[in-house]
């Protein structure tokens, strides 16, 4: 059943007079500030998934890519959340979030992680060398993804999902392999998902029709990870929860949510966004009888 989300008391902002933040504070709830220092405030062993959308670290050039027929600008990730002054100031920032991570998750949680070639094997061994155990990689492929102007290498058309345990060991973390054979390629559930890029409506957009986060992820993608790997009244943390995605849907598909987002307007639109029901565009397999 599709629930109309209230805004209410849904955001309240981080303060430095805060030194931990009880379960029943933060549940449910959109917390802004900086996850650095929210995450070291929330309770250990307390939440069942983490879904996790770190910056890229794209490395642009600073000379700006022209579309080849129309001479216009080509709108790519420049946000400044997105610059880091070396490999080593990055891996240091994902280092930190997933040690403080590691202590949140409950023993059988799982971690999901998602990110493009520029960084993905970078977080796979950091989170290899702080003891996670991969389960999967899941293949993003999107088929209208952004459109090759150049033609000097194959299009990017899908970004890599990790999806971890806490260790080798764990074993009753939850997966549900019907859903899994519902979303994947072919009849085995396999680990390749398609899913168009956000547009239309789903693409959230400020006064001037300018998309107000480059790197918005798609509900059908959340919905997917959210069905196949967690139960009903779990509780999932984003981190960098950017636009909401994933509060937004864990609250319809009757999970719990923590998120935390450091930009204002970001969550002024998360918040406006809550306003409105969810309607899947993507409808389940019917099962043979």
């Amino acid at each position: 059943m599709v629930k109309t989300l209230n805004p209410k008391n849904l955001l309240f902002v981080d303060s430095d007079d805060k030194q931990h933040y009880s379960l029943k504070q933060i549940l449910n709830k959109i917390i802004e500030g900086d996850a650095l220092e929210i995450l070291k405030k929330i309770p250990e062993k307390s939440v069942d998934m983490v879904f996790m959308d770190p910056p890229y670290f794209l490395q642009l050039p600073k000379k700006k890519l022209k579309r080849w027929n129309v001479k216009t600008d080509v709108e790519g990730v420049e946000d400044d959340w997105d610059k880091f002054s070396s490999f080593e100031e990055y891996d240091i920032f994902i280092k930190t979030i997933l040690l403080e991570l590691r202590r949140i998750l409950k023993e059988n949680g799982t971690i999901w992680v998602i990110s493009t070639y520029h960084s993905i094997f970078r977080i796979g061994n950091i989170m290899q060398d702080l003891g996670f155990w991969i389960l999967n990689n899941v293949l993003w492929l999107k088929p209208n993804p952004m459109p090759n102007w150049l033609g000097v290498r194959f299009t990017n058309a899908t970004e890599t999902m990790i999806w971890a345990t806490l260790g080798k060991d764990v074993k009753k973390y939850t997966f549900h392999k019907e859903k899994a054979k519902e979303f994947g390629i072919g009849k085995v559930g396999a680990n390749v998902w398609e899913i168009p890029l956000c547009s239309g409506k789903e693409r959230l957009k400020d006064e001037e029709g300018k998309k107000i986060h480059s790197t918005q992820k798609p509900v059908e993608l959340l919905r997917r990870i959210i069905l196949s790997t967690t139960n009903e009244e779990d509780i999932i943390l984003d981190p960098l929860a950017g636009l909401g995605t994933t509060g937004y849907v864990a609250k319809t598909l009757a999970r719990n949510f923590i998120m935390i987002e450091k930009e204002e307007r970001y969550n002024k639109a998360t918040l406006r966004r809550f306003e409105l029901p969810l309607i899947f565009k993507y409808k389940e397999k019917k099962k043979k009888e």
